[in-house]
């Protein structure tokens, strides 16, 4: 086992578990974090023995989005770069050549829903709830992912509304694909990992890439042209403005 301060990495066999190690700050996406996090799936995605990516947050959260607490330190230009590097981190674990798997529970927001979808599979574990809020802010981040896995029209009330969702929407939606007690996450992993090891790693890979190529049908080229949307939205002046306006209204709220 290997810990960083902001990312707790174990390996068990064929079974990488990544945990989001903020918990103070709800696993807030800080730019260390999407750091470490990118590197960790990225170097993931090369090891030949690797079959399935769990991920989780320490504490109360899985993960409640980016991370704005310093936002009177940043300009246009630092979020942009900030949100471009969270965008390829999502894309990274979309096309991840292994079974991911996310444990969601409490607060489920922004970025942090937007990872929880990229994922293959998305348990909630007791209870949590998801919000994707970045359209607030003029923000363009992970709407592609999300319309496939629940619908262009949901997907679009979601992000309009800023609407938060509960448990039993995420599941009924396809948003999450089960939701399960916090005793019985052990047994139902375990069962996973079983499902996910039954074949050997080379044939496995090669199913789940034949996989992915239905449910991401346009690849890198979709990839592309959510990169290029994410840049378009959070290139227009003004978005630390916007950003910091957006929270001092939630404050109110």
């Amino acid at each position: 086992m290997s810990t960083a301060c902001e990312l707790v990495s174990t390996r068990e066999g064929g079974v990488l578990h990544l945990q989001l190690n903020r918990p103070d700050k709800g696993n807030a996406l800080s730019a260390s974090l999407v750091r470490a996090l990118t590197e960790a799936v990225e170097d993931a995605a090369a090891d030949d023995k690797l079959g399935l990516l769990v991920l989780s947050g320490a504490g109360r959260h899985f993960c409640t989005g980016f991370d704005l607490s310093d936002i009177d330190s940043e300009t246009d230009d630092s979020l942009l770069a900030r949100f471009t590097r969270v965008e390829l981190l999502l894309q990274a674990v979309n096309a991840a050549p292994f079974a991911t798997l996310a444990l969601a529970r409490g607060r489920t927001m922004g970025a942090g829903a937007d990872l929880f979808a990229a994922c293959t599979e998305r348990w909630i574990v007791d209870d949590a709830s998801f919000a994707f809020p970045g359209a607030g802010f003029g923000l363009v981040l992970g709407t592609t992912r999300l319309a496939t896995l629940v619908g262009a029209t949901r997907a679009a009330q979601w992000i309009e509304g800023g609407a938060l969702i509960d448990a039993a929407s995420a599941c009924a939606s396809g948003l999450a694909t089960r939701q399960l007690a916090a005793d019985a996450l052990d047994a139902e992993s375990a069962a996973l990992q079983a499902r996910v090891s039954r074949l050997d790693l080379h044939t496995q890979r090669a199913i789940h890439a034949a996989i992915d190529a239905a449910r991401r049908p346009h690849g890198d080229t979709g990839d592309a042209q959510d990169l290029a949307r994410l840049v378009r939205s959070a290139a227009r002046p003004g978005l630390r403005d916007r950003v910091a306006a957006y929270r001092a209204a939630q404050r109110k709220a």
